[in-house]
C-alpha cells in the first residue's frame, strides 16, 4: 500500500510542482513589485524601493474603492443571474427529449466565442444609431436609448453581455451534475407523493450542491477578472461607471505606467476573491463549514 502511494506521488509530484510554481510565481512577483517604483520599458535595475508607498497610494485613491464597489455589484448581479438561469435551463433540458441535443449545443456556443468578439458584437448591438437594441425598442413603440453613453444603461450592457456569454458554463456544469444523480432516490420521492418542485428543491439540488458551490466559486473568480469584454464595450465609461477593478489595474499599469501601484491593487483584488471563494465553497458542506 505504501509502495503504491510512493509510486502515485512520483507520477503526480512533478505536475503538482509545475502547477504550484505557475501559480505562486506571479503572486510573489506582485508582492515584490508592489514595493517598487518601476515603469515598463526601463530596466529592472533602475527600479526604486518605495516600501509601503504604493499600497498607501492605492488605498488612498477613491477611484480604487469605486472600482471595487462596481466590481462587487457587477459580480453579484451577473453571477446570481447566471446561476439561476443556468440551473433553470439544466433542469428544463435534463430529460432526453427529441431535439434537446440541438438546443444544448446552441446554448453552449456563446461561451466558445472569444471575449474580444463578444465585446465587439454587443458594442454593435447597443450602438445608438444602428444597433439592434434600439431597433427592437422602436418596433415596440419605445424611444431609442444611448446605451453606452448613459452610466446606468452602460452598466446594464456589460451585465447583459456577461450573462449571455457565461450562463452556458453554469448550464454545462449543472447538466453534468444532474446526470449523475441517483434516479432511484428521485423515484422514491415521487412515490412518496413529492411534486416536481419538491423533488427539485429537496432532493435534486441538495445532491448536486457541491457542484453548485464549485461552479459559483469559478464564476465569482471569472467575474472579478473579466477585462476584454468591458475594455472593448465601454472601456470603463462613461466616466468610470463601468470601470471594474481589473480594468482599473490595467489602466494604472499600462496607461499610467504605475506598475507598483497596479500590483498593490491586484493584491487587494486577490484578497477579495479569496475571501468570496472560500465563502462559496462553504455551500458544499454548510453543516461543517468545510468543502467536501
Amino acid at each position: 500500500m505504501k509502495t503504491s502511494r510512493w509510486i502515485a506521488a512520483l507520477y503526480i509530484g512533478p505536475a503538482v510542482l509545475v502547477m504550484a510554481a505557475a501559480c505562486l510565481y506571479p503572486v510573489l512577483s506582485a508582492f515584490q513589485l508592489a514595493g517598487y517604483d518601476w515603469s515598463m520599458g526601463t530596466p529592472w535595475a533602475s527600479a526604486q524601493w518605495v516600501g509601503w508607498d504604493n499600497v498607501i497610494q492605492a488605498f488612498a485613491n477613491p477611484r480604487v474603492w469605486n472600482s471595487l464597489l462596481t466590481t462587487l455589484l457587477f459580480a453579484a448581479v451577473c453571477v446570481t443571474a447566471e446561476m439561476l438561469l443556468g440551473i433553470a435551463l439544466a433542469l428544463a433540458l435534463e430529460k432526453p427529449v427529441k431535439g434537446m441535443s440541438f438546443f444544448r449545443t446552441l446554448f453552449i456556443l456563446p461561451m466558445m466565442i472569444a471575449p474580444i468578439a463578444v465585446g465587439l458584437t454587443w458594442r454593435y448591438i447597443f450602438d445608438a444609431q444602428f444597433g439592434l437594441a434600439n431597433a427592437v425598442l422602436k418596433l415596440l413603440g419605445l424611444s431609442a436609448q444611448t446605451w453606452l453613453a448613459d452610466p446606468q444603461l452602460a452598466f446594464m450592457a456589460i451585465v447583459i453581455a456577461d450573462i449571455w456569454q457565461w450562463t452556458p458554463f453554469v448550464f454545462i456544469m449543472m447538466i453534468a451534475a444532474l446526470a449523475g444523480v441517483d434516479h432511484s432516490v428521485i423515484e422514491a420521492a415521487r412515490i412518496d407523493g413529492a411534486s416536481w418542485w419538491q423533488q427539485t428543491l429537496w432532493v435534486k439540488l441538495p445532491m448536486v450542491m457541491h457542484v453548485i458551490a464549485i461552479t459559483l466559486m469559478m464564476r465569482l473568480i471569472d467575474a472579478f477578472r473579466v477585462l476584454e469584454v468591458i475594455y472593448v464595450l465601454t472601456f470603463g465609461g462613461p466616466g468610470d461607471s463601468t470601470e471594474i477593478l481589473a480594468l482599473h489595474i490595467y489602466k494604472t499599469a499600462f496607461v499610467g505606467q504605475q506598475l507598483g501601484v497596479a500590483a498593490a491593487i491586484s493584491i487587494l483584488l486577490l484578497l477579495v476573491v479569496t475571501v468570496l471563494s472560500l465563502g462559496a465553497l462553504r455551500l458544499s458542506n454548510p453543516m461543517k463549514g468545510e468543502p467536501q
